[in-house]
């Protein structure tokens, strides 16, 4: 595992992209794994040690989470900057195709740049969303999430995170662990505070403000083969949307995840297997 920095150019000037890379540097078969919208890039650090053995795995923190720098204005944390700092990461990688795994968000970022003309991305996993997100589970997921909470002790943040991400079927002690290392730092005066800019979900606190999401346009224009993964118990990705994703649209293949909700943690063998053997054959 190695840890590494870039600058990439925003609205507001240049701001820092923290990223964790896996695997031979020279390896021209690359993975970017992106993650959903209040995690960071340490969520797929067991499926790229495993991933690692055949593959360069890159994963990113989008800015305002993790090691990357939070943004001056928080209008700027939406889908052309995220889209800017990862077209900058793919640059720097050095290399003319990808494959991506992006969960929630990161899958949404992944849709939206797959559909353009010019692509580098040859190959897409979409872990637990589609072109359509109903108003309910995103406010679900707002309210889960807003706010600024501190925590005196890491026992008091796993009460948190078992609370707020009861769905991802997370099950392991040591599980639970990671994602309290890497989804909190320290916080001025002692304690700790979650690991990203609450700034993210400045524009989304209002429920009256949170609306259905619907691209399906930019998921027709998608033309390299998907892998969609649900959660069996998903609020986020319907089963209709799923059928309606396979009927129109890229190539597409569906694996559901039982046990689970929005979004699958990707961190037990069978659905890291599952990964594995559809990159490996497809």
């Amino acid at each position: 595992m190695r840890q590494k920095r870039f600058k990439s150019l925003g609205v507001s000037g240049f701001h820092t992209i923290a990223y964790t890379e896996w695997g031979d540097p020279e390896n021209p078969h690359v993975l970017i794994c992106l993650h959903g919208l209040c995690r960071n890039g340490r969520d797929f650090d067991r499926l790229a040690g495993v991933l690692a053995r055949r593959w360069r795995v890159v994963c990113p923190d989008m800015a305002g989470r993790g090691g990357s720098d939070w943004l001056p204005d928080g209008k700027a944390y939406a889908l052309p900057t995220y889209m800017t700092d990862c077209a900058a990461l793919i640059a720097r990688l050095g290399v003319e195709e990808v494959s991506w795994l992006g969960t929630s968000m990161g899958g949404i970022i992944g849709i939206h740049m797959a559909a353009l003309s010019g692509t580098p991305i040859r190959r897409l996993i979409v872990n637990d969303v589609g072109p359509f997100i109903p108003a309910a589970g995103l406010r679900r997921i707002i309210a889960l999430l807003s706010g600024d909470p501190r925590f005196a002790d890491d026992h008091e943040a796993e009460r948190y995170f078992r609370r707020a991400m009861a769905q991802f079927g997370i099950s392991d002690p040591e599980d639970w662990r990671h994602m309290v290392e890497t989804g909190t730092r320290p916080a001025p005066g002692g304690g700790l505070r979650l690991h990203y800019d609450p700034a993210i979900l400045s524009d989304a606190t209002a429920p009256e403000a949170i609306t259905d999401v619907s691209f399906w346009r930019v998921w027709d224009a998608v033309s390299c083969p998907v892998l969609v993964l649900r959660g069996s118990h998903s609020d986020i990705l319907l089963p209709e949307t799923v059928r309606d994703m396979k009927r129109h649209g890229p190539p597409v293949t569906v694996a559901e995840v039982e046990g689970c909700g929005h979004a699958p943690a990707l961190l037990d063998s069978g659905q890291i297997g599952t990964v594995s053997s559809w990159l490996t054959n497809i």
